[in-house]
Formats: C-alpha cells, structure tokens, sequence
C-alpha cells in the first residue's frame, strides 16, 4: 500500500517540451522543480530568459499555481536547478556583451539587463506569492550572472563540488545583476564587496562558513538534500514564512535599486577597453573549450555504458 513518503519525489513534466527550461511539479510537496535546459553554452542566452520568463509570469498570474493536464496545483516550493553537466550558470552572454560594447549599442545592453531583472527581481520577491519558498540547487559552476541567479533563492544547497564566483572584474566590470544587494543582504557589504573584487571561485563549504549558502549536500545528491530540506521543515513552514518575509522587509530589494545599479553596469561595460575585451574573449573560448571537453567526454562514456 502506497503512502506520503512513497509519493516524495514523483513528479509529473508540464509546459513547453521545446522549452530550454525544463519544468516538473511534485505533488505530495507542492514542488515545482524548473531546470535550465540551454542550447549550446549553458550562460543566459535570450532564448533562454524568454522561456524562464514566460514560466514564471504564469505563475505569478495564477497566483502561486501551475497548470497540470488541464488542472491548477498549488506550488509551495520552487526549486530552480540546471540540467547542463556540471553548470549551474556561467552567466552572461558575453559573447553578445562584447559585439553590443563594440557598437557601442547602450539601448541593446540596456534591454538585456532589463531581460535579466525581469527574471531576478520577481523570485527575489517570490513571485508575489506569501506562502512559497524559493530554493537553488546548484550542482556544478555558478559564474557572474548565475552566481547571481542562486543568490535570488529564500534557501541554497549546492553540492560539494559546486564552485560559485563573481570574474567580472577580471575584464574590468562589475557583476551588475543584483549580486550587491543580495550579497550584503545575506553577509553584509563588506563581504559583497569583497566577493565581488576577488574575482575568483568560492567552494560551496566556504560560501556555507560566510552565511551565503544554506545547505551544502555530497555530490549527486542535491536533490535528496532540497527533498530532506523541505520534509525537515514542513511542519514549521509557517513560521519560516515569516522570518523569511521579515528578511525581504527589514533588508529590501526594490527593483528600483536593481534598475539603477544595472544602468552603472551598462555605463562601465561601454567603457571598457580593448585589453578588456580581450580578456572577455579569452574567458569565452575557455568556456566553450570546457563545453567542448564535455561533450567529448559524454560522446565516449555512451558507447561504454551501452555495453556495461
């Protein structure tokens, strides 16, 4: 005989099946799972913004619902994962930032931001749903914008081997998504500014020491931990509620502050110079050598486990 506990974890695919956001809801928890599934190199493409976006403004629209073969579900939890093979995010496309800086075109790179608040800002402040929780479960690399993307969650796990990190000022920019405001909102200024600086990767055990990650889980096992997470505090969610809500009132995020802090980053990346678009590009070709080596790997693993 089935009970609760058995139906954990099944979950039923809804939406768009073209999608490169790839979306499942568990009913025993109310948990709607919503995956980056990009094509090509896992960073926020614009093909990848609008289908985030078209999700998550249907959600905001029924009132914290998804609509399953014809039915409207309840979503409690939102957990926002990656389906790319060791990447959460790498961020930007910038690719596309260094021909927009090239033309000098500031309408373009404004409208981009604006694309990236749009996704941000509405899970900073839960979709304008009281009752859910927002949670990341990053399983592999954060960069830049998708650092930034974790950081917009109530709750973050992130697997052991999961490095997370702002390299924008390695090319003489600044992560202009929110990673301030969100960062000082979970640590503090200081440390937001230090992370920010630094420009290098952060092990998901010491992002847990600084306060910024919530749960760090062994390899492989994300999931699990977002499922124990959410059955551990089940029965105080309401409570956890308010502390969380408390969190946004006492330390807000206005998407006035983020629109502003996105003009600055729109102001420093048209002057950036020729040497720091050649850093931008070389870190491009090291992205796409990482994807490619990936790819690689996959190709010969599928032959040896058809075989096993």
């Amino acid at each position: 005989m089935s009970n609760l506990k058995d139906a954990i974890g099944f979950r039923t695919s809804y939406g768009d099946r073209q999608s490169q956001f790839t979306t499942e809801y568990d009913e025993a928890t109310a948990t709607a799972w919503g995956y980056m599934n990009p094509r090509g190199t896992p960073c926020f493409s614009l093909g990848l913004l609008k289908d985030i976006r078209a999700h998550d403004a249907a959600l905001e629209q029924s009132g914290g619902c998804v609509e399953i073969d014809g039915t409207w579900k309840p979503v409690r939890y939102y957990v926002g994962a990656s389906r790319a093979r060791g990447v959460y995010n790498l961020g930007g496309d910038l690719s596309l930032f260094m021909m927009l800086i090239k033309s000098q075109d500031r309408d373009a790179l404004a409208s981009y931001a604006r694309m990236c608040l749009d996704n941000l800002h509405p899970r900073i402040v839960n979709y304008g749903c009281s009752r859910l929780t927002t949670i990341s479960l990053v399983q592999g690399d954060a960069l830049g914008g998708g650092f930034e993307c974790a950081l917009t969650s109530d709750v973050i796990v992130a697997e052991e081997s999961a490095q997370l990190g702002l390299p924008e000022i390695m090319f003489n920019l600044f992560p202009g998504m929110g990673a301030y405001n969100l960062l000082a909102r979970r640590a503090g200024p200081r440390v937001a500014e230090e992370i920010m600086l630094a420009g290098r990767l952060f092990s998901a055990a010491k992002l847990r020491e600084m306060g910024i990650v919530d749960v760090v889980a062994k390899d492989g096992q994300g999931e699990s931990a977002v499922q124990e997470w959410i059955a551990a505090n089940a029965r105080r969610g309401n409570g956890m509620q308010g502390v969380f809500r408390a969190r946004d009132i006492a330390h807000p995020i206005t998407r006035a502050q983020l629109d502003a802090v996105a003009d600055v980053w729109v102001d420093c990346a048209l002057r950036l110079e020729e040497r720091d678009l050649k850093m931008m590009n070389w870190l491009v070709r090291a992205q796409q050598r990482r994807m490619d080596d990936a790819a690689d790997a996959r190709a010969v693993a599928a032959p040896l486990a058809a075989v096993s």
